[in-house]
């Protein structure tokens, strides 16, 4: 939330709770991807970077794909133009997303990626691997391997290795750190790591993009 929201919040508390509660009954029979696409869609009509970024990581969230993304933009080109679309574009290539890569976008269909053996994960902490253009840190969790980008939600920072203490993944540019096993974000910031659809197949970890 920007300051001036934060401020409006602390100092008109029952006003703003109205709004904010308008808000969410307002979408109550939407899916949770479709309400995502349509708070994007009014941040780019708006022109605001801090907020498209924002909805933008939260539809990823919710399992919107990049081309839906981009689907949606070109079907509000009767509201937005062409000057807004390409805004947008020019602010998402700049966060430096997975899967927003011309290449990743020109494929028809997702499937699954061989990742590692379940056996190597530790019991604590996680390992790297890149497979098929991208990077992932893979970690045990209580309810099963995780798959997480390795690129840091915040400016879309490479994450290394190195970063890794325990079960803490720590950005160098910034310092938001992650909980690895989750993939929730511990300190500095409030966004995950985008996580990644994973199953196990006869001992092998798979994850889905």
């Amino acid at each position: 939330m920007s300051d001036a929201l934060n401020f409006l919040v602390k100092t008109r508390p029952e006003a703003m709770g109205h709004y904010f509660a308008f808000l969410k009954d307002a979408g109550k029979h939407l899916d949770p991807k479709t309400r995502s696409l349509i708070s994007v869609i009014t941040k780019v009509h708006s022109q605001t970077e801090r907020g498209l970024k924002q909805y933008l990581k939260r539809a990823l969230d919710e399992g919107v794909k990049p081309a839906e993304v981009v689907d949606a933009l070109l079907m509000a080109f009767p509201a937005l133009g062409l000057s807004k679309i390409t805004w947008a574009i020019d602010v998402i290539l700049s966060m430096q997303l997975p899967g927003f890569e011309p290449g990743a976008m020109a494929e028809t269909e997702a499937r699954w990626h061989d990742l590692a053996a379940e056996a190597e994960l530790p019991a604590v902490g996680a390992i790297r691997v890149e497979r098929d253009g991208r990077a992932l840190f893979v970690a045990r969790s209580p309810s099963g391997p995780n798959a997480f980008d390795s690129r840091c939600p915040h400016q879309g920072t490479e994450i290394p290795e190195l970063a890794l203490e325990a079960g803490t993944l720590t950005c160098p540019k910034h310092g938001w750190a992650f909980d690895v096993a989750s993939g929730a974000c511990v300190k500095n910031g409030t966004t995950p790591l985008t996580r990644y659809e994973t199953r196990v197949e006869n001992g092998r970890v798979l994850a889905y993009w």
